[in-house]
Order: C-alpha cells, then sequence, then structure tokens
C-alpha cells in the first residue's frame, strides 16, 4: 500500500478490507487485464483512492448503486466496502460483459463478504435496474455512456461518472443528444479530472 486513509473515518476492518482488495487486484492483473500493468504498482493512489472520492457523494437514502463496465471493480468494489461499513442497507450491482472480469468480481465478493450482485451481462442487453446512483469509470465517452446510464437510472436518480481531461470537450459532444443537469467536481486525484455529477437525462429531438 502506497498511500494511506488518515483523513477518512473508517474501521480497521474495512481498511484491511480495502488492502486485500488491493493484494487481488495485483495479482489478478498479472494474469487478466484488469488494470493497465504500468499502474499496477499505483493501485492505492491510481485506483482505490481516486474510486474512494466518490463515496461522498452518494446520497444517504441511496438503496442501490449499479456500477458500469466494472472490469476489475472500480469504483464498485471500493463503493462496496465503504457501503458495507458506512450504509448496509445500500445494495451494489457491478456490470461486467467480461466472463473473465466477472469471475474476478464474484470472487472479490466471495472472499470479502460483500454480497455483491455480479451481473455477466452486456449493459443495455440487461432490463432496466432503476437504481438511485450510478456510477462508471473510463467506460465510453460521455454521449455513448448517458444512453447506457438512462437505461439502468431512476427516474429521480444520479449519475456519478469520473472523466479525464477531455471532460468538457465530452460534455458538448453529449449535450447534442442529451439535456441534462450537471455539477462538476473536481478530481482529489487528478487536478485535470473531474466528476461529472448528472441528474435529469432527457434525450434531445435531433
Amino acid at each position: 500500500m502506497t498511500g494511506t486513509l488518515t483523513s477518512v473515518d473508517v474501521s480497521r476492518e474495512t481498511l484491511d478490507r480495502l488492502k486485500t482488495y488491493e493484494a487481488m487486484l495485483a495479482k489478478w492483473t498479472q494474469r487478466i487485464n484488469l488494470i493497465s500493468k504500468a499502474s499496477a504498482t499505483q493501485i492505492w493512489d491510481r485506483h482505490i483512492m481516486d474510486s474512494f472520492q466518490l463515496f461522498d457523494e452518494i446520497p444517504k437514502d441511496a438503496r442501490s448503486v449499479v456500477d458500469l463496465g466494472s472490469g476489475g471493480g472500480l469504483p464498485g468494489v471500493v463503493l462496496a466496502i465503504l457501503l458495507d461499513e458506512k450504509n448496509p442497507k445500500t445494495t451494489v450491482t457491478l456490470i461486467e460483459s467480461d466472463q473473465r472480469k466477472a469471475a474476478f468480481l464474484h470472487k472479490i465478493s466471495a472472499d470479502l463478504n460483500l454480497g455483491l450482485s455480479v451481473r455477466n451481462d452486456r449493459i443495455l442487453s440487461l432490463e432496466s435496474l432503476q437504481a438511485d446512483v450510478v456510477t462508471a469509470r473510463a467506460l465510453a465517452p460521455l454521449h455513448q455512456l448517458l444512453e447506457m446510464v438512462k437505461h439502468h437510472l431512476s427516474p429521480s436518480g444520479l449519475a456519478l461518472l469520473m472523466k479525464g481531461r477531455a471532460f468538457q470537450a465530452e460534455i458538448d459532444e453529449a449535450r447534442q443528444n442529451f439535456s441534462f443537469s450537471l455539477d462538476l467536481i473536481h478530481s482529489r486525484t487528478d487536478a485535470d479530472a473531474r466528476i461529472l455529477k448528472i441528474e435529469e437525462i432527457v434525450y434531445v429531438d435531433t
């Protein structure tokens, strides 16, 4: 582990779970492409702490979180670990179409006793999950991602989407096809990145 959680109030059990997840992510990445090899030695700072910051944006009354294209479980597994301590009534569903990555997510859920729902299917092929919160990290350009988000988000729900330095260009392109309420939150791990807090997604007639 290369970073700390000194500014975050979590239990020793939660910290241990995060460390176990970090170790499993590093181990499995040697066999399947869960994260880039270049970042495999910086999992805590580059991936876990990056995902961690979404937790503060999840409403306290949210009862369901759906993570799209979960891959190695970022941010979905990190959020599930935190929610299990802070808000255990909130369910977390991970959608991942790659069978090997889904197998990793099943193992994480079992080993850490998280009770995750892992759906091994394509995002738009599943029935609408009507989630209170939908999350995604490094999945698709925003104009494509919003279609997936809208499919699984409840009408009053909130999307938390992690974007890099091209976030504004992606927003401008997405607004050609969608209307939505947007708050931009500065990333605490990357000065060029933003968390897009999106609500009220509506298709725009063209």
